[in-house]
């Protein structure tokens, strides 16, 4: 198959698998708890280690699918992802787990630089809007492991449906495998000098320090959400999934919405739109002991967190076109930083002074959010003025 349409759904099928790698450590974490004795600061370093290998293959990825294209990249993050799944169902070990999400974490960060950098190149008139529907299908697998978990927790073992959702990871491989894709856009060497400029320069910075909010206010609440709502409001382990996937629910929906709204509204003035419902949805959850208000507030942080990878790639893919897999790499490796560091201190902050205390980070990160986002619209239509004038 080689067309746009083809490439496009190889990349959302791409994403999908992406969605379970950052939901299923979160979905069975109260599961792994109990079965190998672990503490709080314990879970919270397994986080540490998926991002680790999901950072360490994001720095990898830009510039290997900008000097030898897209296919086998993705191929083999398919692959790692499935074995991973696998691992994670049958381990026996908390070293064999920890393997298992290295696995996962790896195969995770180069299918999520890989197919956000080739949604930027084959899109050049509609980058928001196919980014942001590109997230849908991050949504799609991000709402079907807890819901999947919820749903057949009590017909089936989780191990036996970790497992099938692996086996299923064959579904975009030989779709992928399937597809042509577009040459690689640096065949003759990679650039190093034009590489080091980006490093350097403050906009990709600040493009970077954003997503490093968003990524660690992502992971930490799809990550702690079900134990917070199972320890500070007592619901039941099955309910706190239910509750987990209205997270990824809003989340997606909002996505739905905005993909079509991206063309008529512009792209920073959904974002802090979107930021004011996650605001107001993390007070609603920090300030309640219903598990019918939390719910509520979980799916507003979905809302809150929609718009601000999309809209901050769209304008990375703009700028940085000739590099865009080396620009992704970057800023995705600075997001998986917060990915690292915020689910492990929300962790030791929660072992000390519980649940309800530690996610006080999740709306001053959300404030700092949106004062960066207007640093950066005023930063980038200077840009576009003095384009304009020249």
């Amino acid at each position: 198959m080689k067309s746009v349409r083809a490439i496009f759904a190889s990349a959302c099928l791409g994403m999908l698998t992406f969605g379970i790698v950052l939901t299923i450590l979160g979905a069975v974490l109260p599961a792994i708890i109990e079965q190998f004795g672990i503490d709080k600061a314990q879970a919270g370093s397994l986080f540490l280690l998926m991002t680790f290998a999901i950072l360490a293959a994001s720095l990898a990825v830009g510039p290997l699918v900008d000097r030898y294209g897209y296919k086998g990249m993705l191929l083999l993050g398919t692959v790692l992802i499935a074995a991973g799944l696998e691992g994670i169902a049958f381990a026996p070990s908390m070293l064999t787990l920890r393997v298992a999400i290295v696995f996962i974490g790896f195969g995770g960060g180069i299918i999520n630089g890989g197919t956000n950098a080739l949604v930027a190149d084959i899109s050049p008139e509609a980058k928001h809007a196919n980014l942001n529907l590109l997230g849908v299908f991050f949504g799609i697998g991000a709402v079907g492991v807890p819901f999947v978990l919820a749903t057949l927790g009590e017909r089936f073992a989780h191990s036996t449906l970790i497992s099938a959702v692996g086996v299923l990871i064959l579904i975009p491989f030989l779709f992928i495998a399937a597809t042509t894709f577009p040459a690689p856009k640096q065949p003759q060497g990679f650039p190093i000098g034009a590489a080091g400029k980006l490093i350097r320069d403050p906009l990709l910075l600040m493009m970077g320090l954003m997503l490093f909010l968003e990524s660690g206010l992502e992971i930490t609440i799809g990550g702690w959400t079900s134990t917070f709502v199972h320890e500070e409001l007592a619901v039941s382990a099955r309910a706190a999934l239910v509750i987990l996937s209205l997270y990824w629910l809003g989340m997606m929906l909002a996505r739905i919405t905005l993909g079509a709204l991206f063309r008529n509204v512009g792209p920073a003035r959904a974002m802090y739109t979107c930021i004011a419902v996650g605001l107001a949805g993390s007070l609603l959850l920090l300030n309640t002991d219903s598990s019918r208000v939390a719910a509520i507030g979980v799916f507003m942080l979905g809302i809150g967190l929609a718009t601000t990878f999309p809209t901050v790639l769209g304008f990375l893919g703009h700028r940085y076109a000739e590099l865009s897999g080396t620009a992704f790499s970057l800023v995705i490796a600075m997001a998986l930083c917060g990915g690292m560091l915020m689910p492990w201190v929300t962790g030791i902050v929660g072992g000390q002074y519980g649940m309800r205390g530690s996610f006080v980070i999740v709306p001053v990160a959300l404030a700092l959010l949106v004062i960066l986002l207007g640093i950066l619209s005023r930063a980038l239509r200077g840009e576009q003025t003095a384009r304009a004038i020249s």
